[in-house]
């Protein structure tokens, strides 16, 4: 019987699997400047949002609380701010993110959102996928912490593609 390595039907496999990018393509965009990124697109997003939710929803929340339809009030409030921020983030993102992949804060720190394979994602991709699936899982009690959490500490692995990256089939490279 031979026993050498190479013939050890209990051996593991030795196929080498690698999530990265290929030699010659662009270089990833680093985790600092991805950071970066989204917090100036927060800082961005929040102000804006602010600035309209100040004065539109003042006027909308009900005087007395005590009340049981200042209750449905209130959900149709939280309903009606989900779609604001939605539009709102389309509305400041939308077209950087349609013609060169960048939203404000990718453009600003010279990141680009590509597909895996390195063509251009497309608008509905980066919307629906990358984006709104992940608000949407992040506002489902405990799934959205998890998913959450998962996402974030993604970006440590050698791809450098958080876990959003990877239901859209996305990268972030250097522009």
């Amino acid at each position: 019987m031979n026993t050498a390595p190479d013939n050890n039907p209990f051996a593991a496999p030795t196929a080498h699997v690698a999530d990265i990018p290929q030699a010659g393509a662009q270089p990833l965009g680093g985790r600092g400047a991805r950071l970066g990124s989204v917090i100036i697109d927060g800082i961005i997003q929040g102000a804006a949002y602010y600035a309209i939710a100040f004065t539109m929803f003042s006027a909308l929340l009900p005087n007395n609380t005590s009340s049981d339809s200042s209750v449905s009030g209130l959900a149709g409030v939280f309903a009606l701010q989900i779609v604001i921020s939605v539009v709102l983030f389309i509305v400041l993102h939308g077209y950087l993110l349609a013609t060169q992949g960048q939203t404000i804060g990718k453009r600003l720190l010279g990141l680009r959102i590509l597909r895996s394979n390195g063509e251009r994602a497309s608008l509905g991709r980066l919307l629906g996928l990358r984006y709104f699936l992940g608000w949407v899982l992040l506002v489902i009690p405990f799934v959205g912490a998890i998913y959450g959490l998962a996402d974030c500490l993604m970006i440590f692995r050698d791809s450098r593609k958080c876990l959003h990256d990877n239901i859209a089939d996305t990268i972030v490279v250097k522009a």
